[in-house]
């Protein structure tokens, strides 16, 4: 029995019948015996043909990436630098007994996969059990794992790469639609450093749940088409606390248009100041050349076609689409409570998706500074951080385009477009949320601040709120509004809560110190702390101090006051 989400509902239903999950055109006899792996990716092993017979076996391959960007020499697969290359062919590490967890129907159908008929599960979860899971291998499929950079809590780190990734290949659909898929939790590559490669079933339903529903809520993101785990076990240290356990080594079908990202142009990074790492294909101009020519082509082609003649100009073209695409997916990051965790510049997509669920997670109680990795201490990825991050993240790539697209044009436009295209989109979102579509005024934005701000003194909860200000008619009857005041207010923090929430985060006498430090050593204060650092803890001692002195009564009149005062601008 699997899980198979259907329009974006997910159901459990049970494997009765002999026919799977077709192409158009494919037969829906009995399935046949799947290939085994082959001995070169992409050459017909000795099941090729029967696999041919076999709907997943239909799928139609057409790997560009590999024809158009430099293939690793080496098929070495042991943790090493991979100087030169963009890809490393890799061979899946088999699992024990694969058997399918769940599957997306609306994502696998982006391949050209029809719904099952009735009663044709069965077909369909053995096939994909053995292909996803890595077991068997499609004919046309050539799995290689990516080489790529990236500054990881703002430090260059120098060569990362797919470190429990495979690219197997791109699917054409019948509409003509390009479809890179991947297989996450396959096993080693030249990238795992000191990791195993593998994926476990927690953390890969976690990506396949967020993937889905992501897209479900219109957010640019990757998609997931099955998790399939296995009576193969890993060792993890589950809670962080000396107490390592086995678990099932799982793997997620990914499936995107490109799974390239800002860190792939890393890769040329000479030494970097501070870590001393750099990338592993340092003054290999011509193939950023060849990566440029590549993504354009074949993800921005009308850019492509528009300056085909002048390639600096075609460059801040997509230099400048990338920028609006990623400022409307933050954007709409925001306006869902959703953070990602681990904004490294090797997790940003050069298409403008979210990819790479790791830590995520998304707010219950609004709290602008709510942090959802609990291993970035300093809150760098922090909620409220993230549109500033993703803008620090395109500088990044701005500087892996030079001498490619010179970083005075990038550096322009990235000040001339992001802020401005998050800023148009995040209040258009929000108007939508709030219900502000026939009538749009100038104090919209104030309206939208002041509603976070409320959510943040009473503790609201994010998405409730939004759903509950949904019934809310405008009514003038008093008998009314405070009825619906009642309501919201259970959407509302505790005193408990509210006092977890707002406990000052500094020792008085530290604070003290850095107070008297900013006022007589403005140059030593700035090495060691922030002012807006300061002005946060000292709104929190305020809070804290005002909670002490309320009682539960006090802190229900007091956020029905502070609803009922952003309610009349409301409404």
């Amino acid at each position: 029995m699997a899980a198979v989400l259907r329009s974006g509902r997910c159901f459990l239903l049970p494997s009765p019948g002999p026919r799977g999950l077709r192409p158009p055109g494919c037969c829906s006899g009995a399935m046949q015996e799947p290939p085994p792996l082959a001995a070169r990716p992409g050459s017909p092993g000795p099941g090729a043909a029967a696999a041919a017979a076999s709907c997943l076996g239909a799928l139609r391959f057409d790997n560009r990436a590999l024809r158009s960007l430099p293939l690793d020499p080496s098929e070495e697969n042991v943790p090493r630098q991979v100087p030169g290359a963009c890809f490393s062919r890799v061979r899946p590490s088999p699992v024990q007994s694969p058997r399918l967890v769940a599957l997306s129907l609306p994502a696998l159908a982006l391949l050209g996969l029809e719904p099952p008929a009735a009663g044709a599960l069965e077909e369909l979860e053995a096939e994909a059990a053995l292909y996803f899971s890595g077991n068997r291998l499609l004919p046309g499929a050539e799995p290689a794992a990516h080489c790529y950079c990236g500054h990881q809590f703002g430090s260059f780190a120098g060569q990362l790469g797919d470190g429990a990734a495979m690219y197997l290949g791109e699917v054409l659909s019948p509409r003509g639609e390009r479809w890179e898929i991947q297989l996450k939790g396959a096993g080693l590559t030249p990238f795992s450093r000191q990791a195993d490669g593998r994926k476990v079933l927690r953390s890969s339903i976690r990506e396949f749940l967020c993937s889905e529903a992501m897209f479900h809520l219109g957010i640019p993101t990757t998609r997931a088409g099955t998790c399939v785990t296995s009576d193969s076990k890993v060792v993890r240290d589950i809670l962080y606390d000396g107490n390592p356990k086995n678990e099932r080594c799982t793997i997620v079908l990914r499936i995107a248009s490109t799974f390239i990202r800002f860190g792939s142009f890393e890769i040329f990074k000479p030494t970097d100041e501070h870590t001393g790492r750099k990338g592993p294909s340092v003054n290999r101009n011509d193939i950023r050349i060849q990566m440029l020519n590549y993504v354009i082509s074949t993800f921005y082609p009308e850019i492509q076609q528009a300056y085909s003649d002048n390639s600096v100009q075609r460059n801040a073209a997509f230099f400048r689409e990338v920028t609006k695409r990623t400022a409307r997916m933050v954007a709409e990051w925001q306006c869902v409570g959703f953070c990602h965790g681990v904004l490294n510049t090797d997790n940003m997509s050069i298409v403008g998706l979210t990819i790479d669920y790791g830590p995520f997670g998304f707010m219950d109680r609004y709290d602008p500074e709510h942090i959802c990795n609990g291993s970035d201490n300093g809150g760098r990825y922090a909620y409220n951080k993230q549109p500033e991050i993703c803008k620090w993240n395109l500088g990044k790539l701005a500087e892996a385009l030079v001498p490619e697209l010179p970083l005075e044009i990038s550096e322009l436009i990235l000040e001339e477009e992001y802020d401005a295209e998050f800023e148009r989109h995040y209040l258009q979102k929000m108007r939508k949320k709030l219900g502000l579509i026939h009538l749009e005024l100038e104090d919209d934005d104030k309206l939208v601040s002041e509603l976070l701000e409320t959510m943040h003194l009473t503790g609201g909860d994010f998405t409730n709120t939004f759903r509950l200000l949904s019934s809310f008619s405008g009514d003038l009857d008093p008998l009314k509004l405070e009825d619906f005041l009642e309501k919201i207010a259970m959407q509302c923090a505790s005193m408990e809560e509210l006092k977890v929430a707002f406990r000052p985060q500094m020792d008085p006498r530290q604070l003290s110190m850095m107070l008297m430090l900013a006022q007589s050593n403005p140059q030593l204060f700035a090495l060691i702390g922030t002012k807006a650092n300061i002005t946060k803890e000292l709104e929190r001692i305020d809070q804290f101090s005002k909670l002490q002195q309320l009682t539960a009564a006090d802190l229900l009149s007091r956020n029905k006051r502070h609803w009922k005062e952003w309610l009349q601008k409301y409404r």
